[in-house]
């Protein structure tokens, strides 16, 4: 099967790599944001942080809490709030199932990735998650070590 070829609109602004160490993603989910020109015009520029915010249903709407988009230098007077509430775009379906998930015990709305789609719209995957305790996280990292160094013993004498 051929490669498709590479899509120029398709580009990831900010990863929560962290995500995957702290949590267990259960299920994930790809949402529209809400932004205002000038954090566009940032995110081209690659100026985003993800890794410190969540999401939250909050009066039946879909909040993303405590993201940081950059400022736009260009947009003096029309420019932005870094650290403002964005809110996200997903189905009333989808809503009610989120709204559902976080309601049951330890459940948590994390994003994972922030990116252009295909299309160049702005784009954020949101994971359902449960906080993992000390000892899964240690057992997560022993169980990536034995892989990694299974494939070192395969590639060697395989």
């Amino acid at each position: 099967m051929a490669k498709p070829k590479d899509n120029p609109n398709y580009k990831v602004i900010a990863e929560n790599r962290r995500a995957r160490y702290d949590y267990a993603i259960e299920d994930d989910l790809e949402c529209g944001i809400i932004l205002e020109g000038s954090e566009v015009k940032s995110l081209r520029e690659n100026s985003a942080n993800i890794a410190e915010s969540y999401a939250a249903v909050e009066d039946g709407e879909l909040w993303l809490v405590n993201s940081y988009i950059a400022p736009y230098e260009q947009a003096k007077t029309f420019g932005h709030d870094e650290k403002r509430r964005r809110k996200l775009l997903v189905s009333k379906r989808e809503l009610a199932r989120l709204w559902n998930e976080t309601q049951r015990k330890g459940m948590t709305l994390v994003p994972l990735v922030l990116y252009f789609n295909h299309r160049g719209i702005a784009k954020i995957k949101i994971g359902i998650a449960k906080g993992k305790k000390t000892v899964d996280k240690r057992a997560t990292e022993a169980k990536r070590d034995w892989n990694r160094q299974k494939q070192r013993l395969l590639k060697d004498f395989g």
